[in-house]
Protein backbone atom coordinates (compact mmCIF):
# COMPACT_ATOMS: atom_id res chain seq x y z
CA UNK A 1 0.00 0.00 0.00
CA UNK A 2 1.52 3.27 -0.79
CA UNK A 3 1.40 6.06 1.57
CA UNK A 4 -0.47 9.37 1.29
CA UNK A 5 2.22 11.90 1.22
CA UNK A 6 1.19 13.72 -2.07
CA UNK A 7 -1.91 15.23 -0.49
CA UNK A 8 -1.04 19.32 -0.97
CA UNK A 9 -3.92 19.94 0.65
CA UNK A 10 -2.66 18.87 3.96
CA UNK A 11 1.10 20.04 3.97
CA UNK A 12 2.89 22.23 6.61
CA UNK A 13 4.91 25.63 5.18
CA UNK A 14 8.24 26.07 7.33
CA UNK A 15 8.45 29.42 6.33
CA UNK A 16 8.75 31.06 10.02
CA UNK A 17 10.98 28.98 12.51
CA UNK A 18 8.73 29.95 15.21
CA UNK A 19 5.35 28.66 13.48
CA UNK A 20 3.94 25.51 14.65
CA UNK A 21 1.49 23.59 13.54
CA UNK A 22 -0.52 21.33 15.71
CA UNK A 23 -1.78 17.99 14.34
CA UNK A 24 -4.83 16.69 16.26
CA UNK A 25 -5.57 12.52 15.40
CA UNK A 26 -8.89 11.84 16.24
CA UNK A 27 -10.49 8.49 17.01
CA UNK A 28 -14.15 8.82 16.04
CA UNK A 29 -16.46 6.59 17.76
CA UNK A 30 -16.83 7.44 21.55
CA UNK A 31 -14.92 10.64 20.93
CA UNK A 32 -16.18 12.84 18.09
CA UNK A 33 -19.48 11.38 18.34
CA UNK A 34 -21.57 8.95 20.67
CA UNK A 35 -23.26 5.95 18.83
CA UNK A 36 -22.19 2.20 20.24
CA UNK A 37 -22.33 3.43 23.50
CA UNK A 38 -25.70 4.55 22.76
CA UNK A 39 -26.27 1.31 21.56
CA UNK A 40 -25.02 -0.68 24.13
CA UNK A 41 -26.09 1.39 26.61
CA UNK A 42 -22.97 2.51 28.29
CA UNK A 43 -22.98 5.77 28.18
CA UNK A 44 -25.94 5.61 29.79
CA UNK A 45 -24.60 3.58 32.68
CA UNK A 46 -22.21 6.11 33.26
CA UNK A 47 -24.85 8.20 34.86
CA UNK A 48 -26.03 5.97 37.36
CA UNK A 49 -29.43 5.92 36.46
CA UNK A 50 -30.36 9.32 35.77
CA UNK A 51 -29.86 8.57 31.68
CA UNK A 52 -32.48 6.59 30.64
CA UNK A 53 -30.69 3.53 28.48
CA UNK A 54 -33.49 2.33 26.17
CA UNK A 55 -33.57 5.97 24.77
CA UNK A 56 -30.05 5.84 23.95
CA UNK A 57 -30.16 2.29 21.97
CA UNK A 58 -33.17 4.29 20.11
CA UNK A 59 -31.61 6.54 19.20
CA UNK A 60 -28.01 4.84 18.68
CA UNK A 61 -30.20 2.50 16.13
CA UNK A 62 -31.40 5.65 14.68
CA UNK A 63 -27.87 6.77 13.37
CA UNK A 64 -27.30 3.12 12.55
CA UNK A 65 -29.77 2.88 9.96
CA UNK A 66 -29.43 6.54 8.38
CA UNK A 67 -25.57 5.73 8.10
CA UNK A 68 -26.63 2.36 6.41
CA UNK A 69 -28.81 3.77 3.82
CA UNK A 70 -27.01 6.61 2.85
CA UNK A 71 -23.84 4.10 2.40
CA UNK A 72 -25.94 2.09 -0.16
CA UNK A 73 -28.02 4.66 -1.36
CA UNK A 74 -25.26 7.21 -2.18
CA UNK A 75 -21.67 5.67 -2.03
CA UNK A 76 -21.55 2.61 -3.24
CA UNK A 77 -21.55 0.41 -0.59
CA UNK A 78 -23.28 -2.41 -1.89
CA UNK A 79 -20.35 -2.51 -4.64
CA UNK A 80 -17.54 -1.62 -2.39
CA UNK A 81 -18.32 -3.06 1.03
CA UNK A 82 -15.52 -5.61 1.06
CA UNK A 83 -13.56 -3.67 -0.86
CA UNK A 84 -11.57 -1.93 2.34
CA UNK A 85 -9.44 0.81 1.57
CA UNK A 86 -7.50 2.94 4.61
CA UNK A 87 -8.02 6.18 2.53
CA UNK A 88 -9.77 7.61 -0.42
CA UNK A 89 -6.64 8.39 -2.43
CA UNK A 90 -5.09 4.84 -1.97
CA UNK A 91 -5.63 4.11 -5.62
CA UNK A 92 -5.34 7.20 -7.28
CA UNK A 93 -2.10 5.95 -9.01
CA UNK A 94 -5.29 3.97 -10.99
CA UNK A 95 -7.86 6.82 -11.66
CA UNK A 96 -7.10 7.95 -15.84
CA UNK A 97 -9.10 10.70 -14.61
CA UNK A 98 -12.12 10.12 -17.31
CA UNK A 99 -14.82 12.16 -16.68
CA UNK A 100 -17.83 10.53 -14.59
CA UNK A 101 -20.67 12.65 -15.25
CA UNK A 102 -22.42 9.86 -17.37
CA UNK A 103 -20.77 7.46 -16.16
CA UNK A 104 -22.93 4.04 -15.13
CA UNK A 105 -21.44 2.54 -12.35
CA UNK A 106 -24.42 0.21 -12.22
CA UNK A 107 -23.36 -1.46 -16.04
CA UNK A 108 -19.16 -1.55 -15.42
CA UNK A 109 -18.90 -5.14 -14.26
CA UNK A 110 -17.44 -4.41 -10.67
CA UNK A 111 -16.04 -6.91 -9.21
CA UNK A 112 -13.40 -7.29 -6.23
CA UNK A 113 -10.50 -5.21 -7.63
CA UNK A 114 -8.04 -7.86 -8.59
CA UNK A 115 -6.50 -6.54 -11.37
CA UNK A 116 -5.74 -3.34 -12.83
CA UNK A 117 -8.68 -2.69 -14.21
CA UNK A 118 -10.63 -3.63 -11.76
CA UNK A 119 -8.97 -1.17 -9.67
CA UNK A 120 -9.47 1.46 -12.23
CA UNK A 121 -13.21 1.49 -11.09
CA UNK A 122 -12.79 1.48 -7.40
CA UNK A 123 -10.75 4.44 -7.82
CA UNK A 124 -13.31 5.66 -10.07
CA UNK A 125 -15.92 4.78 -7.06
CA UNK A 126 -13.61 6.59 -4.60
CA UNK A 127 -13.30 10.23 -6.95
CA UNK A 128 -17.31 9.91 -7.03
CA UNK A 129 -17.53 9.84 -3.23
CA UNK A 130 -14.78 12.25 -2.29
CA UNK A 131 -16.86 14.77 -4.79
CA UNK A 132 -20.07 13.53 -2.87
CA UNK A 133 -18.51 14.76 0.21
CA UNK A 134 -16.75 17.84 -0.65
CA UNK A 135 -20.55 18.75 -2.17
CA UNK A 136 -22.40 18.07 1.20
CA UNK A 137 -25.23 16.16 2.78
CA UNK A 138 -28.04 19.09 1.24
CA UNK A 139 -26.84 18.18 -2.14
CA UNK A 140 -27.98 14.48 -1.79
CA UNK A 141 -30.88 14.13 -0.18
CA UNK A 142 -34.37 16.38 -0.06
CA UNK A 143 -35.29 19.05 2.74
CA UNK A 144 -37.26 16.36 4.30
CA UNK A 145 -34.32 14.08 5.31
CA UNK A 146 -32.02 17.18 6.15
CA UNK A 147 -34.73 18.04 8.55
CA UNK A 148 -35.00 14.33 9.74
CA UNK A 149 -31.28 13.87 10.43
CA UNK A 150 -31.52 17.73 12.11
CA UNK A 151 -33.76 16.08 14.37
CA UNK A 152 -32.10 13.20 15.48
CA UNK A 153 -28.72 15.66 15.71
CA UNK A 154 -30.63 17.95 18.19
CA UNK A 155 -32.34 14.90 20.18
CA UNK A 156 -28.98 13.07 20.45
CA UNK A 157 -27.11 16.38 22.03
CA UNK A 158 -29.37 16.67 24.07
CA UNK A 159 -29.34 12.96 25.39
CA UNK A 160 -26.11 13.55 25.77
CA UNK A 161 -25.82 16.89 27.03
CA UNK A 162 -24.29 18.96 24.12
CA UNK A 163 -21.76 15.81 23.27
CA UNK A 164 -21.72 16.79 19.73
CA UNK A 165 -22.07 20.27 19.86
CA UNK A 166 -19.57 20.72 22.10
CA UNK A 167 -17.09 18.24 20.03
CA UNK A 168 -17.92 20.06 16.65
CA UNK A 169 -17.47 23.29 18.83
CA UNK A 170 -13.48 22.13 19.33
CA UNK A 171 -12.99 20.87 16.11
CA UNK A 172 -13.56 24.23 14.97
CA UNK A 173 -10.88 26.05 17.72
CA UNK A 174 -8.25 23.16 16.44
CA UNK A 175 -8.98 23.57 12.44
CA UNK A 176 -7.09 25.76 10.38
CA UNK A 177 -10.00 26.39 8.17
CA UNK A 178 -10.94 29.11 10.43
CA UNK A 179 -7.21 30.46 10.37
CA UNK A 180 -7.53 29.53 14.01
CA UNK A 181 -4.87 30.40 16.22
CA UNK A 182 -3.63 29.39 19.80
CA UNK A 183 -4.83 31.75 22.46
CA UNK A 184 -1.85 32.23 23.93
CA UNK A 185 0.79 32.29 20.84
CA UNK A 186 -1.05 33.20 17.77
CA UNK A 187 2.55 31.09 15.73
CA UNK A 188 0.33 28.16 16.40
CA UNK A 189 -2.12 26.49 13.42
CA UNK A 190 -4.38 23.65 13.82
CA UNK A 191 -4.84 20.76 11.06
CA UNK A 192 -7.28 17.78 12.20
CA UNK A 193 -6.98 14.01 11.03
CA UNK A 194 -9.52 11.46 11.75
CA UNK A 195 -8.05 7.89 11.92
CA UNK A 196 -11.13 5.62 12.22
CA UNK A 197 -11.01 1.75 13.63
CA UNK A 198 -14.32 1.44 11.54
CA UNK A 199 -14.66 1.11 7.53
CA UNK A 200 -13.74 4.31 5.40
CA UNK A 201 -17.13 4.89 3.91
CA UNK A 202 -19.61 4.46 6.72
CA UNK A 203 -16.72 6.60 8.53
CA UNK A 204 -17.22 9.58 5.81
CA UNK A 205 -21.10 8.66 6.23
CA UNK A 206 -20.77 9.45 9.72
CA UNK A 207 -18.79 12.71 9.09
CA UNK A 208 -21.66 13.91 7.02
CA UNK A 209 -24.48 13.15 9.08
CA UNK A 210 -22.69 14.37 12.48
CA UNK A 211 -21.86 17.61 10.82
CA UNK A 212 -17.72 16.66 11.16
CA UNK A 213 -17.64 17.47 6.99
CA UNK A 214 -16.58 21.10 6.77
CA UNK A 215 -14.19 20.09 9.51
CA UNK A 216 -12.31 17.20 8.45
CA UNK A 217 -11.45 16.63 4.46
CA UNK A 218 -12.06 13.56 3.16
CA UNK A 219 -8.19 13.69 2.72
CA UNK A 220 -7.70 13.82 5.78
CA UNK A 221 -10.02 10.90 6.92
CA UNK A 222 -8.51 7.66 7.33
CA UNK A 223 -9.66 4.00 8.19
CA UNK A 224 -7.20 1.21 10.34
CA UNK A 225 -10.11 -1.14 9.47
CA UNK A 226 -7.35 -3.71 7.79
CA UNK A 227 -3.99 -2.02 8.28
CA UNK A 228 -3.86 -0.98 11.84
CA UNK A 229 -3.76 2.34 13.82
CA UNK A 230 -0.13 2.54 13.60
CA UNK A 231 0.71 2.20 9.95
CA UNK A 232 -2.22 5.21 9.71
CA UNK A 233 -0.13 7.11 12.46
CA UNK A 234 3.23 6.63 10.50
CA UNK A 235 1.58 7.85 6.97
CA UNK A 236 0.72 11.00 8.59
CA UNK A 237 3.61 11.41 9.95
CA UNK A 238 5.28 11.13 6.88
CA UNK A 239 2.96 14.08 4.97
CA UNK A 240 3.47 16.03 7.74
CA UNK A 241 6.92 15.83 7.94
CA UNK A 242 8.43 19.10 9.40
CA UNK A 243 10.55 19.46 12.33
CA UNK A 244 7.78 22.50 13.31
CA UNK A 245 4.84 19.98 13.50
CA UNK A 246 3.43 18.53 16.62
CA UNK A 247 1.13 15.68 16.63
CA UNK A 248 -1.29 14.89 19.58
CA UNK A 249 -3.92 11.48 19.41
CA UNK A 250 -7.52 11.59 21.02
CA UNK A 251 -9.12 9.02 21.78
CA UNK A 252 -10.88 6.30 23.87
CA UNK A 253 -9.44 2.88 23.09
CA UNK A 254 -6.48 1.29 23.66
CA UNK A 255 -5.37 0.87 19.74
CA UNK A 256 -4.80 4.61 19.43
CA UNK A 257 -3.15 4.61 22.86
CA UNK A 258 -0.78 2.04 22.17
CA UNK A 259 0.08 3.80 17.71
CA UNK A 260 0.67 6.48 20.19
CA UNK A 261 3.22 5.27 22.08
CA UNK A 262 4.65 3.34 19.46
CA UNK A 263 5.15 7.56 17.52
CA UNK A 264 5.99 8.73 20.68
CA UNK A 265 3.31 10.92 20.76
CA UNK A 266 1.18 12.11 23.76
CA UNK A 267 -2.80 10.84 23.75
CA UNK A 268 -5.11 12.05 25.59
CA UNK A 269 -8.04 9.38 26.81
CA UNK A 270 -11.32 10.47 26.57
CA UNK A 271 -13.83 9.61 28.94
CA UNK A 272 -17.53 8.87 29.53
CA UNK A 273 -17.93 9.90 33.11
CA UNK A 274 -19.80 12.98 33.84
CA UNK A 275 -17.84 14.73 35.84
CA UNK A 276 -14.58 14.02 33.95
CA UNK A 277 -12.56 16.73 32.09
CA UNK A 278 -11.56 14.82 29.55
CA UNK A 279 -15.19 14.31 27.73
CA UNK A 280 -17.21 16.97 25.61
CA UNK A 281 -18.01 19.50 26.98
CA UNK A 282 -14.78 19.47 28.88
CA UNK A 283 -11.68 18.90 26.67
CA UNK A 284 -9.98 22.59 26.48
CA UNK A 285 -6.82 23.53 24.24
CA UNK A 286 -5.23 24.52 27.14
CA UNK A 287 -5.60 21.37 28.28
CA UNK A 288 -4.21 19.95 25.00
CA UNK A 289 -1.48 22.53 25.49
CA UNK A 290 -0.09 20.33 28.67
CA UNK A 291 0.08 16.96 27.27
CA UNK A 292 2.03 18.89 24.01
CA UNK A 293 4.38 20.83 26.55
CA UNK A 294 4.85 17.17 28.56
CA UNK A 295 6.45 15.75 25.30
CA UNK A 296 7.57 19.02 22.96
CA UNK A 297 8.46 20.46 25.86
CA UNK A 298 7.44 24.82 26.09
CA UNK A 299 6.85 26.80 22.84
CA UNK A 300 8.00 29.92 25.03
CA UNK A 301 11.58 28.16 26.13
CA UNK A 302 12.19 27.12 22.50
CA UNK A 303 11.52 30.78 21.43
CA UNK A 304 13.58 31.98 24.37
CA UNK A 305 16.45 29.86 22.93
CA UNK A 306 15.93 31.06 19.19
CA UNK A 307 16.38 34.62 20.28
CA UNK A 308 18.83 34.18 22.34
Amino acid sequence: MEDNNNNATASVSASATTSVTNVYIWDMDETLILLKSLIHGTYAKAFNGSKDPKKGEHIGKLWEDHILQLCDHFFFYEHIENCTQPFLDSLRDYDDGKDLSDYDFDQDGFTSPSDDLTKRKLAYRHRAIANKYQQGLRKLVDKDMISLFDDLYDMTDKYTDGWLSSARTFLKQCSSVDGCSDAMNNNIHHINVLVTSGSLIPSLVKCLLFRLDDLITHGNVYSSWDVGKPQCFQWIKERFSNQNVRFCVIGDGWEECEAAQIMQWPFVKIEMQPDSQYRFPGLTLKTLGYYFSAVYGSLDAENEDDES
